[in-house]
Formats: C-alpha cells, structure tokens, sequence
C-alpha cells in the first residue's frame, strides 16, 4: 500500500505510522465514567470507506486525514489533519 503524502507525494507505507481512528470524538472532561470507557476500549469495526489518522513520520511529520476503503486498501483521499479536531494538537504543516 501507498499514501500519497499532500507534501511530499505518493511514498510507501513504511514511512508512515497508523495512529487511529479519526472519527473519534473525546469525550468532556467531565463525562460520565461509561462515556470514557466507551471512549478508550469501543470502536466500529466498518466495511467501507473510513477517515484515519497517519502520522508521516519518516517524511514531513504532518498528521493525516486518509479515507481508506476497509474492504480493498484503496485510499480514497488523503489530506493534512488541520480540519480534524482530534489531530490538531499535534499538527505540522508542511515542512518547506
């Protein structure tokens, strides 16, 4: 499989680092314990089409937004994590 980094181009898959699911939503600080056990151990498990976050990390080290089909590997889109709220903490831009 082969990302096609918005930065540097189209790289192998080794030079990126899967970080998770990016439709995840944290929950408030004060949430009910069952809320933030649901939040740590509950994912879906979907066929189809999927937003995760990918870290490139032997490359420009930008967060990534990639919709994957589950199904077949096909990578659908892929883009800089600025828009998701999960990544934003941990945003680079691309590197000049």
């Amino acid at each position: 499989m082969r990302l096609k980094c918005p930065c540097c181009g189209e790289r192998g898959l080794e030079e990126f680092t899967y970080r998770g699911d990016a439709t995840v939503r944290r929950p408030a600080p004060d949430a009910s314990h069952q809320n933030w056990v649901d939040y740590v151990y509950l994912r879906d498990n979907p066929a189809g089409p999927h937003r995760e976050l990918w870290y490139h990390g032997a490359g420009c080290r930008a967060w990534l937004v990639v919709t994957r089909d589950t199904r077949t590997h096909e990578i659908l889109e892929v883009s800089i994590a600025s828009d998701t709220t999960r990544a934003t903490s941990h945003i680079q831009e691309c590197a000049p």
